[in-house]
């Protein structure tokens, strides 16, 4: 190779090695602005944006729509209207921790309609890692600005934890998993006067919005920078209304 060439050859390495730097110190720069969520920002438009509210308005919202439930004035929803948007996405205004009892519905207790409540059930409405990871992705990815523990009278995923730990018996299959969720509450609400399924009931709320409210990394940010509210409540059997829990 002559030396002019091999000068011309060795002057285009070195633009390359250059250029490949300058795309390398781009790319790291971009990443290190890069939005530090666990999911990619969404620059569309809200499906709903009547939903996109406060934490506070988003529990003024579930109040009133238990009011008209409870005084059977019950809007009427129409999918049809709605299911065009919501194709597209969802941003519900509230996720809702929920006991799996048939006789209580969230998006009928609080009179909601479709892309509003991002719901979670288990019996005993108590958090489970998957149940926190659901409201992780709810808080994170959906902006949802209201977590709701919601319990009830009578549950019986609650009767059977108290005789299962009280009797040292037992519960067949996989029942004891809903047991051992459900101990805590057992356990604190033990020596309390009254009837130990209300004092259980009540605890369990008690215990799971303070778990839920202290859920780090993602949640817990949430509430402490004013983001997400956590808050919790008793389904009432004989007339559907839910009474907040302090």
């Amino acid at each position: 190779m002559c030396e002019t060439c091999e000068h011309r050859h060795l002057t285009e390495r070195r633009a390359i090695g250059r250029r490949d730097a300058l795309t390398l110190g781009f790319g790291m720069a971009a990443m290190l602005v890069a939005p530090t969520s666990a999911f990619a920002a969404d620059e569309n438009p809200p499906p709903k944006p009547q939903n996109v509210i406060s934490p506070e308005q988003a529990l003024d919202r579930l109040i009133d729509g238990n009011g008209r439930y409870v005084n059977g004035l019950a809007k009427r929803h129409d999918f049809l209207a709605e299911r065009e948007a919501l194709v597209g996405g969802q941003n519900p205004y509230a996720g809702i921790l929920s006991c799996a009892d048939s006789r209580i519905a969230p998006e009928l207790a609080f009179d909601s309609s479709r892309g509003d409540l991002f719901v979670v059930r288990v019996a005993g409405n108590f958090v489970t890692a998957d149940g926190l990871a659901s409201f992780e992705f709810a808080v994170d990815a959906l902006k949802t600005p209201l977590l709701f523990v919601l319990g009830h009278e009578a549950c019986g995923a609650i009767k059977a934890a108290i005789s299962s730990i009280q009797d040292k018996i037992a519960l067949p299959g996989h029942l004891p998993s809903l047991v051992a969720g459900l101990a805590p509450a057992v356990d604190a609400a033990a020596n309390e006067p009254g009837d130990p399924v209300v004092n259980v009931t009540r605890e369990n709320v008690r215990r799971n919005v303070e778990t839920l409210k202290t859920a780090g990394p993602i949640i817990s940010a949430a509430v402490d920078s004013g983001q997400v509210k956590v808050v919790g409540g008793i389904y009432r059997l004989a007339t559907g209304q839910v009474e907040l829990v302090g």
